[in-house]
């Protein structure tokens, strides 16, 4: 099987290629033309009208892994035209290219599609209500897929981390060096979910040879708040011997850290669906955290 992965050097990307390797023939490309360690591979600007078409219709894949969005989320109110072109319109492309090439689509969302208000794990099948410009641009992606009459599974996923990238663990731990006190948020309530936990599912649900067309929700087990977050990140980092101290901790509400951009105050996702369907579920967040931190301590010896 021909596999096209795009954003094959993003950190869910990074983990995909070498996840979805048994699956077949796996074709990387990212908008400079590298992977890490400066690998040349295809390149692919989603900006680019046309673009993705073309690209479907001269390598004729089967299957096709988007790895790729806009996921700044405050930056997105400042360019949301970007944001709307990466996450909805390019989307749109690529599922109706797929469509034509009779290629399966694979394609990550986000808990940002809903509003926060509710008391329990968000369902499939629930309303959405985003928010702010990236949230909105994410569902404009997933009903462009939907619409377009392509095989397709749509990932909705939260709270995605890696020991490379960008993201809040490596922030985090930037931070421990730089501050004796961060202030971070109590009560926005998430899933915090490794990359490599997401692209392996991803991965072994694909061997399923599930065929139907569907959304599904794939998170780590548990919820936690961002200020439970950083205060589990530096306790296992600071036993894993990654970082030599850590910064004091202060609670505080998200009306006490103004962003541009609203966040959803709870936004774990329900993954019953993607269990029942598949024969899947992610461990506890915790676990996970330990696994990631346990890998960078292991590259700080080598």
């Amino acid at each position: 099987m021909k596999i096209l992965l795009l954003g094959a050097d993003g950190q869910l990307g990074y983990e995909l290629h070498r996840a979805c390797a048994p699956l077949g023939e796996i074709l990387p490309y990212t908008y400079s033309g590298q992977l890490p360690g400066a690998q040349r591979c295809g390149k692919i600007d989603f900006a680019v009208a046309g673009a993705l078409a073309e690209l479907i219709a001269e390598q004729r894949p089967q299957l096709v892994l988007n790895a790729v969005a806009h996921t700044a989320v405050d930056r997105a109110e400042d360019e949301p035209a970007l944001a709307q072109r990466v996450n909805a319109e390019a989307v749109s492309e690529l599922a109706q290219a797929c469509r034509s090439a009779d290629a399966r689509l694979v394609h990550y969302s986000t808990d940002y599609v809903f509003g926060g208000d509710s008391q329990r794990p968000w369902r499939e099948d629930d309303a959405t209500h985003p928010l702010a410009v990236y949230g909105r641009s994410k569902l404009a992606g997933e009903e462009a897929v939907r619409n377009s009459g392509c095989r397709h599974m749509i990932l909705r996923t939260a709270w995605v981390y890696a020991a490379r990238g960008q993201n809040f663990l490596r922030t985090a731990l930037k931070l421990a060096k730089e501050r004796e006190e961060l202030r971070i948020v109590h009560d926005q309530i998430g899933s915090p979910t490794p990359a490599r936990w997401l692209a392996t599912s991803t991965a072994l649900a694909l061997a399923k040879k599930h065929e139907g067309n569907g959304t599904w929700h794939v998170v780590s087990d548990g919820e936690c708040s961002w200020f439970q977050f950083a205060a589990a990140i530096y306790s296992e980092a600071l036993a894993a011997k990654v970082i030599e101290r850590a910064p004091r901790l202060l609670g505080i509400p998200s009306s006490d850290y103004p962003t541009k951009a609203k966040r959803p105050a709870y936004s774990r996702l329900d993954c019953s669906k993607f269990a029942n369907d598949f024969g899947l579920r992610l461990p506890d967040w915790r676990v996970g955290l330990r696994e990631v931190i346990g890998e960078m301590a292991e590259a700080r010896t080598l």
